[in-house]
């Protein structure tokens, strides 16, 4: 009995030839059934306080600090590229414990949030990450408690300060990427009390404790010392925990769910999404950025490709929003 699709008995050419449909660039992009478009695309962008010009992360070729100047000048040009988000994160000069800077309406998050919201209006979608760690002398993403431990119920507080500040500065999308338990609930329960049940959220439903952070420590120059995975989701877990996140967020509010790291979890992103009747977000992280960035400036991969393919494997897997250090160079020149 002949196979579908192989030669007949006797030999011959092959009944079903798949290439056909791969013979020209005209007939893929016809077939395909993944695209990206500059819209599925958000910018996370750092803003340090006190620079008069942008400072390179070494650790992340291509990616800056900004000043609150250049800020809005890559934020106009993203807007012009027709990239779908930016995502912003704030650098202090001065942390403590409780990381006040966070909802001080003169910090430097909320300080930029007011930047950018004047020069793009609601041309872009204006998220801002929600967490105590770039603030606090420790680097927790919490309050600690005297045992020098993280307290969940009086980390929501901060968080809920933080959130209302944010909301004011402009902020269309709040992140809240703490891990801490009831997290969503709080901050949804807090906006709509206090005024701002337009302000959406961006919840972090599955973050893991990855060591594909690193870089971006050095971008928020991170005061860290031990590590998170009393609240992150330890990375050998089984994708139940993940998918009981992510139900847990959905019923307190959120208005899209993301899983990060990206790359290293698409069989997470694919659970996420068949569950989630919200929006699916993934977080390219530093980590990914840097791997393809460096093994292209060693001449091991071809940088462009290397970058797209992995940005449409997160598509492939079901992410409809892909946070990338790569956004704005896709948008105007990969994407075209």
């Amino acid at each position: 009995m002949t196979a579908p699709g192989s030669s007949p008995a006797g030999g011959g050419a092959p009944v079903v030839r798949p290439r056909r449909l791969r013979s020209t660039p005209a007939m893929r992009r016809l077939v395909t059934d993944v695209r990206l478009h500059p819209n599925d695309l958000v910018l996370p962008l750092f803003v340090k306080e006190g620079l008069r010009e942008p400072q390179p992360i070494a650790s992340m070729p291509g990616v800056v600090q900004h000043s609150r100047s250049s800020l809005v000048a890559v934020a106009r040009e993203a807007v012009a590229a027709g990239v779908g988000g930016l995502m912003l994160f704030g650098v202090p000069e001065r942390r403590d414990a409780l990381g006040s800077g966070g909802d001080d309406p003169d910090g430097i998050l909320n300080v930029a949030l007011r930047d950018v919201r004047e020069a793009v209006g609601d041309e872009t979608v204006l998220m801002s990450d929600l967490c105590l760690d770039e603030f606090t002398d420790h680097g927790h993403c919490g309050v600690l408690d005297a045992a020098g431990r993280v307290d969940n119920d009086a980390t929501l507080e901060r968080y809920a300060s933080m959130a209302l500040a944010q909301a004011a500065a402009g902020a269309h999308l709040l992140g809240p990427s703490g891990m801490m338990d009831g997290q969503v609930g709080h901050l949804r329960a807090v906006l709509d009390a206090g005024g701002r049940s337009d302000v959406g959220l961006l919840a972090y439903a599955v973050k893991y404790a990855s060591a594909f952070y690193g870089p971006f420590r050095d971008a928020v120059d991170s005061q860290l010392s031990g590590d998170r995975r009393t609240y992150q989701q330890d990375p050998a877990a089984n994708v139940a925990e993940a998918l009981r996140e992510v139900r847990l967020d959905l019923a307190e509010g959120a208005d899209l769910v993301m899983v990060k790291p990206g790359l290293p979890y698409l069989d997470v992103v694919r659970a996420v999404a068949d569950v989630a009747d919200v929006p699916v977000a993934a977080y390219q992280v530093s980590g990914e950025y840097a791997m393809v960035e460096f093994a292209a400036a060693a001449g091991a991969v071809d940088r462009e490709r290397a970058a797209m393919e992995s940005m449409l494997a997160l598509r492939r897997a079901g992410a409809q929003v892909v946070l990338t250090y790569w956004a704005l160079e896709a948008a105007q020149h990969w994407l075209g």
